[in-house]
């Protein structure tokens, strides 16, 4: 591994502040990917902020008709939080299905984000339910915040420190997991909102996405049968050792289907 200076900030200016003085800093989260990028030397940082300490991006809160989570609150926590499992229980659900115990104790909701793996859990959520991004400087809507793999629309240095999740009239997800990794080779979260039906994959592209054609049939009909014509496309779909484009596509189909049957 490469050598680094290690911060421990207990306050969010502390942390923003090491990350403004630093020649290359990163910020550390739950460390679930950072740490094995870190060892394969894939990354090589000048200084290493390790947000745990920072209180203030941690809980669980509900304000007027949203939950609000914060950036370094647990997987688990979420997973397990009496709020979340009332109002969003897809989301709680989700939560629980990200990796295994050992990484929903330490992976973090805003690490996850920020990171925009192509086949992380969250995304999946933050799209279809059209939650809100918070950082020090802005907010940043679900529909513009994932531009690419592993990439995002924040800026250098700019940390998300929470997430503001809309209650849905209803939602659910599904996805087709990797049975070792547990990643999602295609999750669809489909969600009944205040502004309509969302319907958003991840697994399955470069980054996560809205499916707009299911959304219109679903607005129609919110029924299983609904989504039988709508034909997904595999062209700008992931192909890898786990799966074709071709077979990803029909996952997210399948998976559609299987969320939208849950809600009925």
């Amino acid at each position: 591994m490469h050598n680094f200076n290690y911060h421990r900030p207990k306050t969010l200016s502390e942390a923003r502040a090491i990350f403004s003085g630093a020649e290359d800093a990163v910020y550390l989260a739950g460390g679930q990917t950072l740490i094995p990028t870190l060892k394969q030397r894939l990354r090589q940082p000048s200084d290493v902020i390790d947000l745990s300490q920072l209180a203030e991006l941690r809980g669980i809160a509900v304000e007027k008709d949203a939950v609000v989570i914060g950036a370094m609150t647990r997987h688990a926590d979420v997973a397990a939080s009496t709020d979340v499992r009332r109002l969003i229980p897809a989301l709680a659900h989700l939560a629980g299905e990200v990796g295994d115990p050992q990484v929903r104790s330490l992976g973090t909701l805003g690490g996850s984000v920020a990171n925009s793996d192509p086949a992380a859990d969250y995304p999946a959520a933050v799209l279809a339910l059209g939650a809100a991004i918070h950082t020090p400087e802005r907010i940043i809507a679900a529909d513009d915040f994932f531009t690419g793999l592993f990439e995002t629309a924040l800026e250098p240095g700019e940390m998300i420190v929470k997430i503001s999740f809309p209650v849905p009239k209803r939602a659910a997800y599904m996805k087709f997991r990797n049975p070792a990794s547990r990643y999602a080779v295609a999750g669809v979260c489909v969600a009944d909102t205040a502004k309509g039906i969302r319907v958003a994959v991840t697994g399955a592209g470069p980054n996560a996405f809205r499916q707009t054609e299911m959304e219109t049939a679903l607005s129609k009909s919110f029924t299983p049968e609904a989504l039988a014509g709508v034909i997904v496309s595999s062209e700008d779909l992931n192909t890898d050792l786990h799966a074709t484009a071709a077979y990803r596509a029909h996952l997210v189909a399948v998976m559609a289907r299987r969320a939208v049957e849950a809600l009925i």
